[in-house]
């Protein structure tokens, strides 16, 4: 019965997270653009405020949860986030208001709060389902939990559309209130019952069990070669995903347009969202029933071809003649992407062992939030110096080298044979 609680308590979160999350960020670009007056290259650059924050906390709060607790970790994440989101909402009443501070450097700090809760929630949720759980059941949860988040998503563009209409900074007021209302949840009715802390080297010295605990997932990561090629992987995806992630919208914008009718934009945006997880939910559970998640050599594969996917994804998306082309471009990234996420963190979860196991997530994220960090900021100025198309090229190109890597994974698994997870650790 405790297994079946966690494994609903996880969905519940995973739900309640991305319905917020759609709330949100289905319609910022409207709120971004139009509301607060941003421009490209300060769109990239938010976005590097954001990751330089997750790069600096992640580590730290990876440790945290693997030395003291997940379900602490998680709660206080969430928190964060929901005032993070609150502020960001509550942006365009100051500068209405006639503050001084430039609405920009308000979103820098929103998005400072956003990443630093982000780094409490990022490894620590997977870690405690994992150990609340075991190995065993994480693919055929996660491919769940996947088809919940997507559900949720398209309800929660519904919420983004109708909130944006009325007043284009309701989302995320709106989904801040739903973070700082699953915290309260999860503060009441979370369990956690898996984890074992080390309650004597913890309180006699915080600081060195930190260090000691850091110290041993970042050793797991570089005597892993490939955990450590993982990271390589994720430092050019996360690059590449921050050029795409940040200018999309405002490519459907500006430099695409929309049709010419009596539909407005934030509905155009929410039919977009709502049909990526119509289009996806069937997707993941065609994964779900033909992949066998427990199989290494079978999620190599299935990367592999998703990175393909995405590469031609983004240059679609670059190179189309139209709304509608650029649409299904959107389309086949975000159904492509929902089938990425669960294949992903079951493969990187069956290496990992529980000690360090949020640690390791972290040190990943991080690896991530680099990419991002450095690419982010690149690929802006190719948008700001050239154009939009010019910097979704070379978020595409970006992409080039993960998919080289998962090729020489597989061709290692086809010289080998089939390799276990346990032999590679």
């Amino acid at each position: 019965m405790r297994k079946l609680q966690a494994s609903q308590m996880y969905l519940l979160l995973v739900f309640t997270m991305a319905f917020a999350s759609s709330t949100i960020f289905t319609t910022y670009s409207i709120y971004y653009v139009t509301e607060l007056g941003l421009r490209p290259f300060e769109l990239l650059l938010i976005g590097t405020v954001l990751e330089i924050t997750v790069l600096v906390f992640e580590g730290i709060t990876g440790a945290v949860a693997d030395l003291y607790s997940r379900r602490l970790s998680v709660i206080i994440g969430v928190t964060v986030m929901g005032c993070g989101f609150l502020l960001e909402g509550s942006i365009v009443w100051f500068t209405g208001l006639g503050a001084d501070v430039p609405a920009v450097a308000w979103v820098m700090v929103a998005q400072l709060l956003f990443g630093i809760g982000w780094t409490f929630v990022s490894g620590a949720d997977t870690a405690w389902i994992m150990d609340e759980l075991g190995e065993g059941k994480a693919g055929t949860l996660f491919m769940q939990a996947e088809k919940a988040s997507l559900a949720a998503s398209l309800l929660g563009a519904g919420a983004s559309v109708g909130l944006s209409l009325a007043e284009p900074n309701l989302p995320y007021i709106a989904g801040g209130l739903i973070y700082l209302l699953l915290g309260l949840v999860l503060f009441l009715l979370m369990k956690e019952t898996g984890f074992v802390r080390g309650e004597r080297e913890a309180e006699a010295a915080p600081l060195k069990a930190w260090a000691r605990t850091w110290h041993s997932g970042a050793a797991v990561l570089f005597k892993t070669p490939v955990l450590l090629l993982l990271a390589v992987v994720t430092l050019f995806s996360g690059a590449a995903s921050e050029g795409y992630d940040r200018l999309w919208q405002i490519h459907l914008i500006e430099g695409i347009g929309f049709p010419d009718s009596i539909i407005p934009m934030a509905v155009w945006f929410g039919i977009i969202s709502a049909s990526s997880a119509l289009l996806s939910i069937p997707a993941v559970h065609m994964a779900e029933r033909r992949m066998d998640m427990q199989k290494e050599k079978v999620l190599t594969a299935a990367l592999l071809v998703l990175t393909l996917v995405r590469i031609g994804a983004i240059l679609l998306l670059a190179l189309a003649p139209g709304f509608y082309a650029a649409v299904a471009a959107v389309l086949l990234l975000a159904v492509a992407g929902a089938v990425h996420e669960p294949v992903y963190k079951t493969w990187l979860n069956l290496r990992l062992e529980s000690r360090t196991r949020a640690t390791v997530l972290s040190l990943i994220s991080q690896s991530d939030a680099l990419g991002q960090t450095a690419g982010g900021p690149a690929v802006g100025y190719i948008g700001s110096r050239f154009s939009i198309r010019a910097s979704l090229l070379a978020a595409a190109a970006l992409l080039f080298p993960v998919a080289v890597l998962f090729t020489r994974v597989q061709r290692k698994h086809k010289q080998s044979g089939p390799v276990s997870a346990e032999s590679d650790r």
